[in-house]
């Protein structure tokens, strides 16, 4: 089906998708860390004490993701959000109340929760679960949406503190979640999609359905995770710790603001140019190579001290991460089917929201302990870089796996009748 009639057949659902991925924003690192310097203030932590409440609140919110992120198996996708948002919002709310740091850390736990973790999972099942062969394609749209909050939010939020005050401008983003996305969310997901007889068919692009407990068991699992995490683990943390390494630079509090933008515009790009890639080559095929700009990305920022610096790692990351999102989105149906989806991705999504945590506050603590923040980053380059080499083998020994199934289905196939 030709890119511009797929849209168009299947706009309700991609826009929902898409608006799924946008509304996460709030709860994503990204956003919250424009905050940051707001909140040490306010509370008098420093960079290691904020960064373990952000730890602990995130890594509480991956253990309570591993149940609740089933829901999407039990539930329809209209019940999932009607529940979710409203969620959300109160935790923006609950951010804009606080005024002492145990309501911090309900607000921080609720945000990630229901943000990063309940938003974008409910996403990437839904996505996952209506498309196959188009899954690529599918993913790469809808998370267009969480691109779209990182490009126009952060200089927005930055504006409207700076005008009616921090805490006023989580009001708003709580108005908005409940007045404007819930409607429209809700409305579009009334009626969700089933597989038709016009859709192309999948060449192999879902495996068998695995269990949860199946995939745990796979020994090719944890290898794949050293590959997903990166994007979550270092993103997560150059973005929380933004304002520490701009003001080691000398660098203006604008320069990392602006930056989003760049990143954001090469996200979309490589997003899309990998959905295309994903239906016609395979996730599998990509995973020793998307991780590439952003190692190489890291050692930049991390050996540099010119403003243009942060915009080349910018710009580098979002390469990667463009790559990243559509490989989420598309690799797990690939290699553990759809059948079992809601619950195999809450585990998986909440062993990246763990490392989503560990990352800013590690990096925290680090720092409080006079390591160099600018050398931790260039550690996490080099890391990308060997985890590239390593997947190469993982790669082939998945690809023979897939072609070893296929093998046997063949066989199988003319006794079935």
């Amino acid at each position: 089906m030709p890119f511009l009639a797929f849209i168009g057949a299947n706009a309700r659902w991609l826009a929902g998708g898409f608006l799924l991925f946008f509304c996460s924003s709030p709860g994503q690192t990204f956003f919250i860390s424009l905050s940051a310097g707001n909140i040490r203030e306010e509370y008098g932590l420093s960079h290691g004490t904020f960064g373990s409440l952000y730890m602990a609140a995130t890594l509480a919110s991956a253990l309570t993701l591993t149940r609740l992120g089933q829901a999407v198996d039990r539930y329809g996708a209209r019940q999932v959000v009607t529940f979710t948002l409203p969620m959300l919002a109160l935790a923006s709310a609950l951010m804009a109340l606080s005024q002492h740091v145990v309501l911090l850390l309900g607000s921080l736990y609720l945000l990630r929760l229901f943000g990063q973790g309940m938003m974008s999972h409910t996403a990437f099942t839904l996505m996952g679960r209506w498309f196959s062969a188009q899954r690529g394609r599918a993913v790469s749209l809808t998370t267009l949406g969480m691109n779209t909050g990182e490009a126009l939010l952060p200089l927005t939020f930055v504006a409207l503190s700076g005008s009616i005050g921090w805490r006023n401008a989580w009001w708003l983003m709580a108005f908005a979640l409940v007045v404007l996305a819930l409607p429209a969310v809700t409305a579009l997901f009334a009626v969700e999609r089933d597989p038709r007889a016009s859709d192309p068919v999948a060449r192999a692009a879902t495996a068998r359905d695995w269990t949860r407990a199946e995939m745990l068991r796979d020994p090719l699992f944890p290898l794949v995770m050293l590959a997903m995490a990166p994007p979550a683990f270092i993103g997560n943390t150059i973005f929380f710790h933004q304002v520490h390494l701009a003001e080691l630079r000398g660098w203006p509090p604008e320069v990392f603001a602006s930056s989003f933008t760049l990143y954001a515009a090469m996200t979309i790009v490589f997003t899309l140019v990998s959905g295309q890639l994903v239906d016609r080559v395979s996730g599998v095929a990509l995973l020793p190579f998307y991780l590439l700009p952003l190692g190489l990305g890291c050692v930049v920022l991390g050996s540099g001290g010119e403003p243009w610096i942060c915009f080349v790692f910018m710009a580098l990351y979002g390469l990667s991460n463009g790559f990243s999102f559509t490989l989420f989105g598309s690799l797990w149906p690939e290699l553990y089917g759809v059948g079992f989806l809601g619950s195999i991705r809450a585990v998986i999504m909440a062993m990246l929201v763990f490392a989503s945590a560990a990352g800013p506050g590690l990096a925290g603590l680090l720092i409080d302990a006079g390591i160099g923040y600018p050398g931790q980053v260039v550690a996490m380059g080099i890391y990308c870089l060997m985890v590239s080499a390593a997947m190469v083998p993982v790669a082939s020994r998945l690809k023979a796996r897939r072609a070893g199934a296929a093998s046997a289905a063949a066989v199988a196939a003319p006794g079935d009748g």
